[in-house]
């Protein structure tokens, strides 16, 4: 078998400035089990048609563009050296919707969305090229880092199960497909399982694939649901009523005012943007002590340059509601689990992703595979949106070093979920100011948790 491994342990790739170009079968192995589960999982991706279609009025065909575009761009952070699985902004997507619902339906309120999502890409763009982007991260105090990352999750939590929510119109299947998703997902049990028995390893190699079909049969059986209707072909986007209705091409550049106006907007944003990033590098860090055999490198300003080159190029050539955000944290978890369990199960953590990603792309443009998981889009996105706020609570948590962090953090979160990025940012500093006076940003660590205990000689 080939090693596509460099003498430093990192996996193979062309230098280009920042960046590190890896192509599927050159510099990594090409992972089938993550590119099956890509197959289906675009039934994530299209849930974002239902979001454009009623802010925007979009047609279907025209928010399939868009979907299809920002498809091509996922593939962007493996290829260029970001070993994570992208996805939307998911906890800001409710904040934007907001914001745009206060301008009047047509032309108004796509400049509003256009002029927030080219101004939140340059913003990420200059933290990256400058390098502010990693200080960002080292500057935050640890009690709003968790605070922020915890808030997400209950956030996501909360999409679900509020009234009108999705939990209403699918509540047994979702019931169902998250209690299958933990179990095959993070159970103790399920590990020792897959270690024993050939075909529980190989199930576990799946991931949420067997979910998603096993939702398709259940939302039906319960009536939730109707059995699909299979369509041959390819799927046909609408590009230009897009380009022609809902870009600059058609409408032009918005006016330098409602510049302005997004910029609370963009900034509330990029703060729950910014826990997406924290997440990341935590699950990174995880999956690079578990196997040795791979040298991880993430880099949070070349991160910052991909996904805010994504928002920038997509506020041009298609405005996309859920945005272009730097984690999909719910199927990140699902590659990075399967790549802790040996070289065997996954090569690289590039090849998990970025097969992953190739899935994706793929099934977008088969009409069998949309056809197929269109009656349970929205039971695909309450299972991403659970997942992630199982892991953001979990992380969130872990990035508190005390007591008093965590007391912070859990007021932050709360205020979060319930009033807004904006809200939690300002409690959360005004909390750590009165708490901690001058230790504003180092805060106190009183080993709490045992990943914080001092190694200790033992006293003789």
């Amino acid at each position: 078998m080939r090693d596509y491994r460099r003498p430093d342990g990192e996996t193979l790739y062309w230098p280009v400035g920042p960046f590190k170009l890896r192509l599927p079968f050159i510099h990594y192995r090409f992972e089938w089990p993550d590119y099956l589960q890509g197959l289906l999982m675009c039934a994530v991706d299209l849930a974002a048609i239902p979001l454009m279609t009623e802010l925007l009025g979009m047609p279907f065909e025209a928010a399939l563009a868009v979907v299809l575009l920002n498809g091509i761009l996922y593939l962007t952070h493996h290829l260029l050296g970001d070993p994570v699985v992208p996805g939307w902004i998911t906890p800001a997507i409710p904040l934007l919707m907001a914001y745009c619902s206060g301008f009047p339906e047509g032309p108004e309120r796509v400049h509003a969305l256009i002029a927030f999502q080219l101004l939140l890409g340059g913003f990420c763009i200059f933290l990256g090229l400058t390098g502010l982007s990693r200080k960002v991260v080292n500057v935050v105090p640890p009690a709003i880092k968790a605070g922020i990352i915890m808030g997400a999750g209950i956030a996501a939590v909360i999409t679900v199960f509020k009234v009108g929510g999705r939990f209403e119109s699918f509540p047994w299947t979702i019931s169902i497909a998250i209690g299958i998703a933990f179990y095959l997902i993070f159970s103790r049990h399920f590990n020792v399982l897959k270690k024993r028995n050939a075909f529980w390893a190989t199930l576990g190699k799946l991931g949420i694939f067997p979910i998603i079909a096993l939702a398709i049969v259940v939302a039906p059986i319960f009536a939730e649901a109707p059995w699909p209707t299979i369509e041959w072909g390819f799927t046909k986007p609408d590009f230009a009523t897009l380009w022609n209705e809902y870009t600059v091409f058609g409408l032009g550049l918005p006016s330098a005012a409602m510049f302005l106006q997004a910029i609370p907007t963009m900034l509330a944003a990029y703060i729950v943007l910014f826990g997406d990033v924290l997440q990341g590098k935590a699950l990174l860090t995880e999956a690079d002590e578990a196997r040795k055999d791979e040298k991880i490198d993430y880099d949070p300003d070349r991160a910052h340059m991909i996904f805010g080159g994504r928002n920038a190029t997509m506020s041009i050539i298609g405005p996309d509601v859920a945005m272009c955000g730097p984690l999909w944290a719910a199927m990140h978890v699902v590659i990075t689990e399967r790549f802790k369990e040996g070289r065997k199960a996954m090569d690289s953590i590039f090849g998990g992703a970025g097969s992953f990603r190739w899935g994706t792309n793929t099934g977008l443009l088969l009409m069998p595979i949309v056809s197929l998981v269109e009656p349970i889009l929205g039971v695909a996105l309450a299972l991403t949106l659970l997942i992630q706020g199982y892991v953001s609570v979990r992380i969130g948590i872990l990035e508190a070093r005390s007591q008093r962090d965590l007391g912070i953090a859990g007021v932050t979160a709360a205020v979060l979920a319930t009033q807004g990025a904006t809200w939690a940012f300002a409690v959360g500093v005004a909390l750590c100011f009165l708490i901690y006076g001058r230790q504003f940003f180092t805060g106190e660590n009183d080993q709490t948790f045992t990943k914080d205990l001092e190694q200790k000689a033992p006293e003789e």
